[in-house]
């Protein structure tokens, strides 16, 4: 079986975890989970990075920190229709008003002239903004347009892990940026996400709501002025909520996975790269491939296909052993449980629509070789 995707945590990275554990140490959130939000925000370029338990946790964080931050002008966001469905989903559940935008076929992000009649029409108070696969969109241009009709820009970046535009991690554009740790994705802390900012008072809106709502995450100074400003006692301050908070927490052991991960993960980058370019050569020219822009680098998740013969692909795949998958959710216009709550034209979405057709995709992680990826490519233009 050559499998969609294999796990980055390998028999060292066990081993170091029974030593540690063998340390008896603590296991929940504590110093580790502190240090790798270091490391992370250090490695991404941001000032800020919270550790939560997923990253299905950080899109439902960060779409709540919009709320409690009083930032946003009304409860409208757009939402590409490619996406996860932990990017529609929390939205559902925290009364915003999801509107979909229609992908493009060049790089899988969302139509820019759709995304443009959307905030003209609609007047939406933020974008939640999907870069698919690892596939690297124009991100002068979503800036662009988000600044233009005063829109907060917030990215899912949890397929995107890696890769760049203009020499900026994808993750780096918006007010909040999400991630995600789970098994199977870049690196893995067997589940975990992280959300990340430059903004200070995000950033402490965020520790608060991941921990019930409460301040112990803060700085001695924030804490004094929430206090004071509330009229609460250090002691009742234990137990003193100021915001409708959650439990999102992880545990230091996955950041201690992570801390390790983070080690080993350029070189995960790259392999993943050079699978991306191997599949770009392999695959005949008669098959649509994504479209990459100058000064880019594309940190691939797995590698796209749009077809026709989308069935008789998948079928000679499986019958040789290859995993394959739909292209993501395909249209999320098209899902059960948001079926009945569109208020849009199915008209609208002309290209997640052939997604969802005719979409699929292919295996890529680090432990792939250019055999494999060239035997996943024959039998595919043998189809063709």
């Amino acid at each position: 079986m050559i499998s969609l995707i294999n796990d980055t945590i390998n028999k060292n990275d066990v081993e170091e975890l029974i030593d540690w554990l063998k340390t008896n140490p603590r296991l929940t959130k504590g110093p580790l989970t502190k240090e790798f939000e270091k490391l992370w925000a250090s490695w991404l370029g941001s000032k800020y990075s919270v550790f939560v338990n997923s990253g299905s946790s950080a899109n439902l964080l960060m779409l709540y920190t919009m709320i409690e931050s009083s930032r946003i002008k009304n409860r409208k966001i757009a939402i590409p229709n490619l996406c996860w469905a932990t990017d529609l989903a929390p939205a559902i559940q925290l009364g915003y008003e999801p509107i979909l935008v229609d992908c493009n076929l060049d790089n899988l992000s969302v139509d820019l002239e759709h995304l443009e009649k959307i905030f003209i029409e609609e007047s939406p108070s933020v974008l939640l903004f999907v870069s698919v696969l690892g596939l690297v969109p124009d991100m002068d241009k979503i800036v662009d347009l988000c600044k233009k009709y005063d829109v907060i820009l917030l990215e899912d970046n949890c397929e995107s892990m890696g890769s760049k535009y203009k020499d900026s991690h994808l993750g780096t554009f918006g007010l909040m940026s999400t991630f995600s740790t789970y098994f199977g994705h870049h690196i893995s802390t067997i589940e975990g996400g992280m959300v990340c900012t430059d903004d200070e008072d995000i950033y402490n809106l965020l520790l608060s709501i991941r921990s019930h709502g409460w301040d112990r995450d803060w700085d001695k100074e924030e804490q004094t002025k929430i206090r004071e400003k509330n009229g609460i006692s250090e002691f009742d301050a234990l137990y003193t909520f100021y915001f409708a908070g959650m439990n999102l927490r992880s545990t230091d052991l996955q950041a201690f996975l992570g801390i390790n991960q983070l080690k080993k993960i350029n070189n995960i980058f790259i392999k993943r790269n050079r699978n991306y370019k191997l599949y770009q050569k392999y695959l005949s020219g008669d098959f649509w491939k994504p479209k990459e822009l100058e000064n880019v680098f594309t940190s691939n998740f797995a590698y796209p296909i749009i077809d026709e013969k989308r069935n008789e692909i998948i079928k000679v795949l499986q019958q040789n052993s290859v995993e394959v998958r739909p292209l993501i959710c395909g249209s999320m216009h098209s899902q059960p449980f948001f079926r009945n709550k569109l208020k849009q034209s199915v008209n609208d979405f002309t290209n997640t629509t052939k997604i969802n057709k005719f979409g699929l995709y292919l295996p890529n992680h680090p432990d792939l070789t250019e055999q494999n990826i060239k035997f996943i490519c024959d039998l595919i233009n043998e189809v063709k």
